[in-house]
């Protein structure tokens, strides 16, 4: 699938690229942005090279964030696990900013945009999100745009969900 470029008001989105390896290494390199996330700190470029090519090769997508202001790459998201073999066609959202970024609404503006491009043009039915129990900010923008925490724990993690059939 071809996934289009997208603009908000302070990020310029786009699919990450083998092009981006020296940008992702430095965005991976923070061990605030890896906390929460199955991958470990990146400590060469060829790390990063790996991060980019999984998600080239996975069937969602994965996007880099953008800054208007100074063209840097504040962070990442996007959609793995897309499954259409199922009644319901889902994706697991996934989503990480640099921390100098955090607190300034950026994952909030990047996390509308992602939501439009699963429900029209992927189709999605439902995205999922998962967090760690100690994962306080993400939950927080994950519930501000309108996921639904499940109630029980799995693996020490809590799970998200958000229908097509119930955004605003």
């Amino acid at each position: 699938m071809n996934y289009p470029n997208i603009e908000s008001e302070r990020l310029f989105m786009r699919e990450l690229t083998l092009n981006d390896v020296e940008a992702v290494y430095k965005h991976f390199s923070y061990p605030e942005v890896t906390r929460f996330m199955d991958i470990e700190v990146c400590k060469d470029r060829s790390e990063a090279e790996e991060i980019i090519a999984f998600h080239i090769q996975d069937s969602g997508c994965r996007y880099g964030l953008f800054s208007k202001e100074n063209y840097e790459l504040v962070g990442t998201c996007g959609f793995h696990c897309w499954s259409t073999e199922t009644i319901e066609s889902k994706a697991e959202i996934g989503f990480d900013l640099s921390p100098q970024y955090w607190g300034k609404g950026l994952m909030k503006e990047a996390l509308e945009k992602m939501i439009r491009i699963g429900f029209d043009l992927m189709k999605l039915d439902y995205i999922e999100a998962t967090t760690e129990v100690e994962n306080i900010q993400s939950q927080s923008v994950l519930i501000k745009m309108g996921f639904k925490q499940e109630s029980e724990l799995v693996d020490n993690l809590i799970y998200f969900t958000l229908r097509n059939s119930e955004r605003v």
